[in-house]
């Protein structure tokens, strides 16, 4: 099961496993209070989220990443991200109303696309993580076995012809058709829900 919260220009999924719960995304910093209101809305707690997991470290992504680990909540990253979790630091640091904390990735837990499986799977969660670069080094998807397939900002598949040569993005969008994906969720447009 899972729930997209919408409360600022993210959309942000709660993924319910058996033995665990896992967020993708937040949202910019400065949103924790419009966080609250929005989780408080499908009666989920701060202590039901286990993991965080970023589709990418650019800061409209991932603001609300030190707040959620302050409080509890761990954060999940593939190791090909790991270059880039202060990718925001200095966008932050221009608006000191923010107050924003860099990530203490001491405390993060880096896998592979390779263990994600696994990993997934001791949380009650039936999928795997793969790279789809096409947007930037560190982007990720996460692909369910039931069809859901969380994409970040991939450039919307529907577009793909405007990008004939873009070859990565080709790429992305042929790995994450094998899975068969029934519905796609964006970070920035709406689902798409696939024939």
């Amino acid at each position: 099961m899972q729930i997209k919260l919408k409360y600022g220009n993210t959309n942000t999924f709660f993924i319910h496993g058996m033995n665990g719960n896992l967020l993708v995304d937040t949202d910019y910093a400065g949103t924790l209070p419009a966080f609250y209101r929005a989780i408080k809305a499908h009666n989920i707690k701060i202590s039901d989220i286990t993991y965080v997991l970023a589709t990418h470290y650019h800061p409209d992504h991932i603001g609300l990443i030190s707040e959620l680990m302050k409080q509890g909540v761990r954060l999940l990253v593939i190791d090909t991200q790991y270059p880039y979790i202060h990718f925001a630091d200095s966008i932050f640091g221009r608006d000191h109303s923010l107050a924003y904390e860099p990530i203490h990735e001491d405390n993060a837990i880096i896998i592979s696309t390779e263990e994600s499986r696994a990993f997934l799977a001791n949380i009650g969660i039936d999928g795997e993580i793969v790279a789809t670069t096409s947007h930037s080094a560190d982007s990720i998807s996460l692909i369910l076995d039931s069809g859901e397939c969380f994409v970040g900002d991939l450039e919307p598949i529907e577009y793909l012809a405007a990008y004939e040569q873009n070859e990565k993005l080709k790429y992305d969008w042929e790995l994450v058709m094998r899975y068969a994906p029934k519905t796609i969720y964006y970070a920035h447009a709406n689902e798409k829900h696939c024939d």
